[in-house]
Formats: structure tokens, sequence, C-alpha cells
């Protein structure tokens, strides 16, 4: 298991090069200028030409990539077009923060509904109640995030005047009971933005968590355990649970990268400042050196997240781990 880690880091760095790379070239060849950018209504040639060596840019792309890639191991990505003065490591850490904060609560949320939602629909299989709920969670996950946000806002925002429109406050507010206990209550900021995150998401997960308990269920030692008279409950738990979360395992890997990468869509509509946000006004704004540092951040999240996953296939399922060490 060892020996298979360190390959898999082995390729790390090579995955890192050749997305760079790419994402670099496609930043200085496509359409657009890094300079021009960086120059805004200037036109004098001098002055381009002064920008263009400041920034390292006069070279050819391979010394151009060279210098941006020594910068960058040591952590400097550059400075952001979009906040003049602040380096892309100060402004992109923070707002993965923030990202990351409201990401790990849609997280929990979404696996600890649809993990139990997906067990009862199949073990509902062949009722009314299987239909029922996969229908519903097919509805659900039918709804695109511009068409929910709007009349959550107008609902909630607008008309019962209960939530904020959009922002970021934090995780928690403090609630003060007679001026003297201090109660930290979740942040009224939270609420519209997770309803958009878990809907679609947990319907998802229910869906999947379904189909593959479905298959488990078809399996001689379900039969058998349910052949010895164990509880319901403890052959869904014991038995169908941890048999039916190899799948979920990818799942649930790309969810933790997704978490790192921020919702485009709900941060932009909601203006809360996560890394999702701040990669949409980059693309928008020809942001060069942060949409290559985002795109090399996000890259890297998923490559662990990928190896993470791997990992925890052996430890659910030894017969994996077996046939690791065997290569």
């Amino acid at each position: 298991m060892g020996a298979y880690v360190v390959r898999r880091l082995f390729w790390l760095p090579i995955i890192l090069l050749v997305v760079s790379f790419a994402t670099f070239a496609i930043a200085r060849f496509g359409p657009g200028d890094p300079i021009s950018v960086a120059a805004g209504q200037i036109r004098d040639d001098e002055i381009v030409a002064q920008i263009r060596a400041d920034r390292g840019l006069d070279g050819n792309i391979f010394e151009q990539y060279q210098d941006w890639l020594f910068k960058a191991v040591r952590g400097d990505f550059g400075e952001s077009f979009q906040q003049r003065g602040f380096t892309i490591s100060e402004i992109i850490f923070p707002k993965m923060w923030v990202s990351a904060q409201l990401g790990m609560i849609a997280l929990v949320i979404v696996f600890g509904l649809g993990i139990p939602f997906g067990l009862i629909a199949a073990r509902a299989n062949g009722t009314w109640i299987d239909p029922f709920v996969i229908g519903t969670l097919l509805f659900l996950q039918a709804i695109p995030v511009l068409v929910l946000i709007p009349p959550l806002l107008w609902l909630f925002a607008v008309q019962f005047d209960l939530l904020p429109v959009g922002g970021w406050d934090g995780l928690f507010d403090i609630w003060l009971i007679g001026g003297v206990i201090a109660i930290p209550i979740p942040d009224p900021h939270l609420y519209i933005p997770l309803v958009a995150f878990t809907l679609p998401g947990f319907a998802g997960i229910a869906r999947l968590t379904r189909i593959t308990a479905l298959e488990v269920q078809q399996e001689d030692y379900i039969r058998t355990a349910r052949a010895k008279g164990l509880p319901e409950s403890s052959v869904a738990l014991r038995h169908v649970l941890p048999n039916s979360l190899l799948p979920l395992v990818t799942v649930i890997a790309f969810a933790l990268a997704g978490i790192v990468e921020g919702a485009f869509f709900v941060e932009t509509l909601l203006g809360i400042p996560g890394i999702g946000r701040f990669t949409f006004q980059a693309v928008t704004s020809r942001d060069y050196d942060a949409i290559l540092a985002t795109t090399v951040i996000f890259a890297a999240i998923f490559v662990l997240m990928n190896l993470a996953a791997d990992l925890v296939y052996g430890v659910i399922d030894p017969r994996i781990r077996v046939g690791v060490s065997r290569q």
C-alpha cells in the first residue's frame, strides 16, 4: 500500500505541470492579452513595454512559464489584476476558507439526508413509498440553482423579511439572553445558500444509495442474515450500508474537492466572498494569474481526493487492498 501511495504521489507534480502549462499557454495565446488588461486604458508603447518587462512577459512562452513556475513553487502566484497591491495568495486562501466552511456544512447535510432516504427507498422497493420518494428526489434534483435561488430570495428575504438577501457574516451569530448569556446560533446568511447547495445534492446521493442498496440486497449474505432472524434495522446498518459505500466513496471524494472550489452560481448570485465567486470574477475580468493559480490548486485538490478515495476503497473492501499489494 505504501508503494502504491508513493507512485500516485509521484504523478502529482507531473499532472500539475501539464495542467499549469496548458492553462498558461491558453492565457498567453488565447483571446485577450494579460498586458493589455494590466495596462488598462494606457496605449503608450513604451509604457506597455515597461509593464511587460516588469511582469516578466517579454521573453518567449517557455521563459515566461519557467519564471512563473519558480515563483509558484515558493507560493508566489503573482499580483491580482482585480485588486491591485495584493498578491493572489493573500486573496485566494481566505476565500477558499469561506467556501470550505459553507461547503462542509452542505456536505454533512447532503450525505446525512441522502443516505437514509436512499436506504428507505430501497427497503420500500415494490411499495408506493419507493416511487413517491424517487419521484420527489428527481424533481428536486432537476431544479437548477439559477431557478431555485430567485424564488427563495423573493419568499424569505422580500415577502417575509426573515433572511438577508446575500452576503457573508461567518457561520455563527451570537444571541444574548438577558444581555448576559451568549448562545451561538447559525448566522441568517447561511440558510438560503445551504438550501441551494443541498436540495439537488442530497437527491442525487439518495438515488445512488438506493441503486447500490438494491444491488446489495440481492446478495446471498443478505438473505442469510434475514434468514437468521436479524432485525431489518440491523441488516440495513451492518450489512447493506457498509457494502453500499464503495460507489459513494468516489462521490464523497469529488464532493470534498468541490467544497474548496465553491459554487460559482451560488456565491455569485448571493454575494458570498468565496473562491467560486472570485474565480468567476477572474474569468470575466481576464485576471490570468488568478485563473492560473485557482486552476492549479483545484487540480491538486482533485488528484489528492482521488488518491484518498482509492485508499478508502482498500479500508472498506480488503479485496481491493490485496489487489493493490499484489501489483
